[in-house]
């Protein structure tokens, strides 16, 4: 497991709870090699980066293959900033269709929780993608929404967040508290800055962490193994 950058660094329980990634583990058992489908928005689509090298993407792709030395992944960015989740759901589709991805990243929330999708809406949406990811096999994890003080005391922002939590919970499936991580850094590191000039995108840094810990949750959950159906 390679080590979180000290500007990066925050407790494991604030990154993502494991869950198994068979399908990704499968192609990397057997061809050495995946492909990795990053879906979004802003945070995705590196909006606020210097260059589109230090898009989280990018980086995870660096991250990973240096960490798991021996095998190759293709991280393939999607992100469309100001998406929401409706409207990726089904882009998502055609592009697995194109792609034929092993594991498919999904960043998303923040949009919703901002356009006041109503949960239950965001709810169905994400629910209805994630069992036709099953279906086809694709691994998948979903990528939080952000921290910002200024959504602190928003509930539509919390009561997103926490439906994905829940989602992730419901359906097994990784969930990347991202979140919880950039508010420890932010109480933690004060002289950190992670959000570009306009203080909602990431700057460079952000990103950095951003892809850290995403590379941090699936590499701990490409060793975990998948549960056995029941009756098997």
């Amino acid at each position: 497991m390679p080590p979180l950058s000290a500007a990066c660094d925050v407790p494991t329980a604030d990154i993502a709870a494991p869950a198994s990634l068979p399908n990704l583990a499968a192609a990397l058992r057997e061809r050495k090699t995946a492909r990795i489908l990053a879906i979004g928005s802003s945070s995705t689509a590196g909006v606020g980066a210097s260059s589109n090298g230090k898009s989280y993407p990018s980086q995870l792709e660096t991250i990973l293959e240096d960490a798991l030395k021996g095998v190759d992944f293709v991280v393939l960015n999607r992100g469309v900033p100001g998406e929401l989740a409706q409207t990726a759901a089904e882009r998502l589709k055609s592009e697995v269709a194109l792609a034929a991805p092993d594991l498919v990243l999904w960043q998303l929330g923040t949009n919703d929780a901002l356009a006041r999708i109503a949960p239950s809406e965001f709810e169905a949406t994400v629910l209805s993608t994630i069992r036709w990811l099953k279906d086809n096999r694709t691994d998948i994890v979903l990528v939080g929404p952000q921290y910002s003080p200024r959504f602190a005391r928003d509930p539509n922002y919390f009561a997103i967040r926490d439906s994905l939590q829940d989602i992730a919970a419901k359906e097994k499936i990784l969930y990347v508290r991202r979140y919880d991580a950039m508010q420890f850094i932010a109480q933690a590191h004060a002289n950190l800055q992670l959000m570009a000039r306009d203080n909602f995108h990431l700057n460079d840094l952000g990103y950095q962490c951003m892809a850290e810990h995403v590379a941090h949750a699936v590499i701990v959950s490409l060793f975990i193994k998948a549960p056995r159906p029941v009756g098997n």
